[in-house]
């Protein structure tokens, strides 16, 4: 199972996101663990790769499992642990290989086209301090068919 970290990182009341060009969704920047990483090593080198910030004192805020079917058959499953973080230094980069990088207001994330599974994820982390754990199962065109939160939300 594929094993990836990411954080989301507030300035100002803004949070960094990536938008990939594939989708045109928004999504946290991160990445793929390496063999022998801690998740905290990894969301650290991750974050850095890809935005040049370097992040300080990040903690984690969720532990998730993504499940992508066909039918009924999985295709592609992953595990994702997300942190938060508020401080950081480094001048953010011009160029990024996996997107564009942009600073977003916070109360324009609700607006933003990405995942369902990450909207349910900042819903929660930018409204609550507990350590959120989720499933999400998705169509091979990402539509969400099923989640489970905990604790979960309204």
């Amino acid at each position: 199972m594929q094993r990836v970290t990411n954080c989301i990182l507030l300035d100002k009341e803004k949070v960094l996101l990536l938008k990939k060009p594939r989708r045109g969704w928004y999504a946290i920047p991160g990445g793929k663990m390496e063999q022998g990483e801690s998740i905290k090593e990894s969301v650290v080198r991750e974050y850095q790769e890809e935005t040049e910030l370097q992040l300080i004192k990040p903690s984690l805020a969720g532990a998730f499992t993504f499940s992508v079917f066909n039918d009924n058959s999985v295709v592609h499953e992953w595990m994702m642990f997300t942190f938060i973080c508020k401080d950081f230094t480094g001048e953010l980069t011009e160029h990024c290989n996996e997107g564009e990088l942009e600073w977003v207001a916070l109360d324009n994330i609700k607006y933003l086209p990405m995942a369902e599974g990450d909207r349910k994820i900042f819903e929660h982390v930018l409204s609550s301090e507990a350590m959120l754990y989720g499933s999400f199962s998705y169509t091979e065109n990402y539509e969400l068919i099923k989640l489970r939160l905990d604790p979960t939300r309204p």
